[in-house]
């Protein structure tokens, strides 16, 4: 009698299970390879955290993935950071760490950001984005990527490390943020790198944290696992923190409180995309867009703080700048005849009947990629240029979004 083929499986497909990159992680009841495959992951620093956090995302066969970082190598980098080698030394770290996740993983589509998260990514990158991975030691950072995450629906998954220890903690959209989770020392920290002016101090204020890559590894290893549940539509530890002691070996969850009154619960409804770049079209032009669906009242709000003009009483000067607040530096904030200090005149909201309308969105200093709210009463346009995308995101805005 023959042998039955039903119910069999042939020796040819079980050796092409088993040599299957992901056997083992599809043995896994619940696991969807193809949801990883899909999923679009924005890792926001490229540090020792950024490193762990790409490793593991290129071992799990994530297909998309935004590295972004301000930073270049330097050596002592190297005895933290598992992607990064002597030879690269100089190199923009979100570049190789990119380079590096795609030979881990060859069918990875990674690519870098390669600058400051807080002035120069804008807010498209996190509508593209399915899941945030911090991997900073920045509260300004923080708040910015908290803030950038809330209001466009987004779980934030943030990491930190010192020392032996380390903190993993969830925030998602309608919970505690990040913002939530600041004390009274963390705003005073974070208002030590400005001046009286609001312009930003110099880089001594920083310093730099002591960490280990045994530790890096643990809270990272947590931050992605969080992620791949997330993704999957697994219970994560929302609002939540896990908290790490290296020294001692103990470990807990401790959960934070939504403070009703934070700042950071702002929430967009939804984006409306518009096929311009931030360089190719004028504020004026903007403005007149917006009021078509508006009325004639409608204004203008940008996502981040601009610095239109500094002016110097003494030497009766005015000069424009239009740069984000925290690209200026108190340095730079001084007249350059008398170098007093100058009065700062700052630019959050167009009116419509500026000096500026013939400039560019870009030459006010709004970021490729971002949204500018329009506003008129209450209701809002928030204006999505999508047309940056290519820019910013290179293959990877091939996605669908």
């Amino acid at each position: 009698m023959g042998d039955c083929a039903i119910g069999r499986i042939s020796s040819e497909d079980l050796y092409a299970e088993r040599d299957d990159r992901f056997h083992r992680l599809k043995l896994i009841g619940w696991w969807d390879q193809e949801r990883l495959s899909s999923a679009r992951v924005l890792v926001i620093g490229a540090g020792a955290l950024g490193n762990e956090l790409i490793k593991n995302l290129a071992l799990l066969g994530v297909g998309h993935v935004l590295i972004a970082d301000l930073d270049t190598i330097e050596n002592s980098n190297l005895s933290r950071s598992v992607l990064f080698r002597e030879a690269d030394c100089g190199k923009p770290k979100a570049e190789v760490a990119a380079a590096f996740a795609r030979t881990i993983f060859p069918d990875i589509k990674a690519h870098a950001f390669v600058g400051n998260i807080v002035y120069d990514l804008g807010l498209g990158v996190y509508d593209w984005a399915d899941v945030v991975l911090g991997g900073l030691d920045n509260r300004e950072a923080r708040l910015a990527m908290n803030r950038a995450c809330y209001k466009l629906g987004k779980p934030y998954i943030d990491g930190a490390i010192e020392q032996l220890n380390g903190v993993a903690r969830v925030f998602v959209p309608d919970g505690p943020c990040y913002e939530c989770t600041m004390s009274k020392r963390d705003w005073e920290l974070l208002e030590m790198r400005r001046s009286c002016a609001l312009l930003t101090r110099g880089q001594m204020l920083e310093g730099k944290v002591p960490t280990t890559p045994t530790v890096s590894s643990i809270i990272a290893g947590v931050q992605v696992q969080e992620a791949v549940k997330y993704l999957h539509g697994l219970e994560v530890m929302a609002g939540k923190g896990f908290q790490y002691f290296g020294t001692t070996g103990e470990s807990y969850l401790v959960g934070y409180d939504r403070k009703e009154e934070c700042y950071s619960h702002d929430r967009y409804a939804s984006l409306t995309p518009l096929d311009r770049s931030v360089g190719d079209i004028a504020v004026g032009e903007l403005v007149v867009e917006s009021r078509k669906h508006l009325g004639a009242e409608a204004a203008l709000e940008l996502n981040t703080d601009v610095l239109a003009y500094l002016t110097c009483r003494a030497c009766n000067v005015r000069w424009p700048v239009f740069r984000s607040l925290g690209k200026v530096s108190e340095r730079e904030g001084r007249c350059r005849h008398c170098g007093a200090a100058c009065e700062v005149d700052m630019l959050s909201t167009v009116y419509g009947d500026e000096d500026f309308l013939e400039r560019t969105l870009a030459d006010i200093g709004v970021p490729p990629y971002d949204v500018v709210t329009a506003w008129a009463g209450d209701e809002r346009i928030h204006w999505l240029f999508a047309a940056d995308a290519p820019a910013v995101l290179g293959p990877l805005s091939l996605i669908h979004i």
